[in-house]
């Protein structure tokens, strides 16, 4: 569980650097510049890559980001690709719409900001799909506020090499 609250932490200090406009992100950003975390960690149990797949091509938006038409269990959620997050991170509406089960009774702090406690559940997602990569039983964290779009973490990323940005393009997998 400790890991899991150090993932998340990492994860929402991400998302404050890459949206550092409002309150909610700037707590987030200054509750990850605290956090630490061991150099080499275990994989998640149960996370299993499928077989390697093509590549998948994404185009920088007018914003500058990477935003990523991501299926998770058989629902569509579109994603802030995210290769600084340690985890997937899901809004709460996205993790509801996604048929993610949690309820508020299970938010504990995932992190510390200036303006307070950010509260998060650790999740586990059966499956993640983009394109033709998918990973199983992937690590994740359902933030309900304070996250303006969820984020594709290295808990699914990793298991998509190579991961490679070309002038306006991201290339996820080999060509």
């Amino acid at each position: 569980m400790r890991d899991a609250l150090i993932l998340a932490a990492l994860t929402i200090g991400a998302v404050a650097a890459l949206f550092p406009a409002s309150e909610a992100e700037t707590v987030v950003a200054a509750a990850a510049s605290r956090a630490t975390v061991e150099s080499k960690r275990a994989p998640t149990p149960g996370a299993s890559p499928a077989p390697a797949a093509g590549p998948t091509e994404l185009h920088r938006a007018g914003d500058g980001h990477f935003y990523a038409p991501v299926t998770v269990g058989t629902r569509p959620v579109t994603m802030l690709v995210d290769t600084g997050a340690s985890v997937v991170a899901l809004t709460g509406e996205d993790a509801r719409a996604a048929g993610v089960m949690w309820n508020p009774g299970q938010l504990t702090v995932v992190a510390q900001g200036a303006s307070g406690p950010v509260r998060g559940v650790a999740v586990t997602l059966e499956r993640v799909r983009l394109g033709g990569h998918e990973a199983r039983g992937v690590a994740a964290v359902v933030i309900p506020q304070g996250l303006p779009i969820s984020l594709l973490g290295q808990s699914f990323l990793k298991d998509v090499e190579p991961v490679r940005i070309e002038k306006d393009r991201m290339v996820l997998g080999s060509d």
